[in-house]
């Protein structure tokens, strides 16, 4: 767990723009409305509305008409805006793997893990172009699971070296969650990979590819 985020994330949800955000969660809110609960001026929740909405945290959504005035923009939280609470995926997850593994063992829950990231892979796989290209495309797609890889060569080839890893901790305690990454870029590039994944603190992304002889 990045302990900076998490901080980050408190301090955030604890300011007036927090308590903002919690609000819009609950239901979509006009200027009027948010000013009512929070004690505020109109121009002020305004001043923190833009803010938010700079951040992509939150979004109009629509009018409505609020007495014999004219009507007012309504707003709402964004799907980026969930991110900001703590969601249990990880510990789900976890769970399960360690359920399945203890009832069907490691072997079957790979090959399972495999389909899965064959699955996910299919429908935004490189269809055309060189090698490279294709790992440069499998890369974009890692960075915008959360993965921030780029594509290096060496002595060995193409190699996708992630900065983070977007199945996060499940990956450190469950390596064989890595199976599914592994199918995930093999089938994007459409060539094999071979996992070289970092699982300590800070768990990292890495595929060897396979370049046909």
């Amino acid at each position: 767990m990045d302990i900076t985020a998490v901080r980050w994330r408190r301090r955030l949800l604890e300011s007036t723009r927090g308590r903002v955000v919690a609000l819009l969660r609950r239901s979509a809110q006009t200027v009027n409305e948010l000013a009512a609960a929070l004690d505020l001026t109109d121009n002020a929740v305004r001043l923190h509305l833009s803010a938010l909405e700079r951040d992509g945290l939150v979004e109009q959504y629509g009018v409505r008409r609020e007495g014999a005035g004219k009507p007012a923009h309504v707003y709402r939280t964004t799907e980026a805006a969930e991110a900001l609470f703590p969601k249990p995926h990880d510990r789900v997850l976890a769970e399960l793997l360690a359920l399945l593994e203890e009832r069907h063992g490691r072997e079957q829950v790979e090959a399972w893990l495999r389909e899965v990231g064959e699955r996910l892979g299919r429908p935004a796989a490189a269809t055309s172009g060189s090698l490279r290209e294709r790992a440069e495309h499998a890369a974009a797609v890692l960075t915008d699971l959360g993965g921030l890889a780029e594509v290096q060569e060496d002595g060995g080839g193409l190699r996708l070296q992630g900065y983070g890893c977007p199945l996060g901790t499940l990956a450190a305690a469950h390596p064989s969650a890595c199976t599914l990454a592994e199918a995930l870029v093999a089938q994007l590039i459409g060539a094999p990979v071979v996992e070289e994944c970092e699982r300590g603190e800070r768990p990292r992304c890495g595929f060897r590819v396979i370049a046909s002889s």
